[in-house]
């Protein structure tokens, strides 16, 4: 079907396995791989401090480490009081928040956000499986400046975080 093989190998019973699994690589135009790269190969013009919302720890983690190889400063939270505490300390210029949190949802942090010196200025943007549009409203109301629904693909954020006009970080 694939135009690879399998092979399973074993030296007897309690010895153990070695699977090799060989699958052809098919030739991509050039033209295809370089727009399929596009914008996530490339690095930021500037470095910026993105702090990242979502109980989910391995899509926060994942997310954090993405934004790092991207050439961000960015660290990662998994509730709300745990992200209003690491915004005052770490002045974060975007953040990605989530708001089906746990106790504080992410409209409130969002609020409360707002409220700081380190908030007043940053672009906050709801990444969330929330996409209805009264889900929409409900965010820019909480005081969120973009809503974008999961899965987000990584070109659509990149552009997103290329396009704020903010000044750089000193990064």
């Amino acid at each position: 079907m694939h135009g690879g093989s399998i092979e399973a190998l074993s030296e007897g019973p309690g010895q153990g396995s070695e699977f090799v699994v060989r699958l052809p690589l098919a030739a991509v135009p050039a033209a295809a791989n370089s727009a399929r790269r596009g914008p996530v190969a490339s690095r930021p013009v500037f470095s910026r401090r993105v702090l990242v919302v979502d109980d989910n720890r391995d899509a926060a983690e994942s997310l954090e480490l993405l934004l790092q190889i991207w050439g961000h400063q960015a660290r990662s939270a998994q509730d709300g009081p745990e992200a209003l505490s690491l915004a005052a300390e770490f002045q974060p210029e975007i953040v990605l928040l989530d708001i089906g949190l746990p106790g504080m949802d992410g409209y409130e942090v969002a609020r409360q956000m707002r409220a700081l010196p380190a908030g007043r200025n940053a672009l906050i943007v709801a990444v969330t499986g929330y996409g209805r549009n009264s889900d929409r409203l409900q965010s820019q109301e909480a005081g969120f400046d973009h809503h974008l629904v999961k899965p987000v693909q990584p070109e659509v954020l990149q552009e997103l975080i290329a396009s704020v006009k903010l000044a750089p970080s000193g990064c």
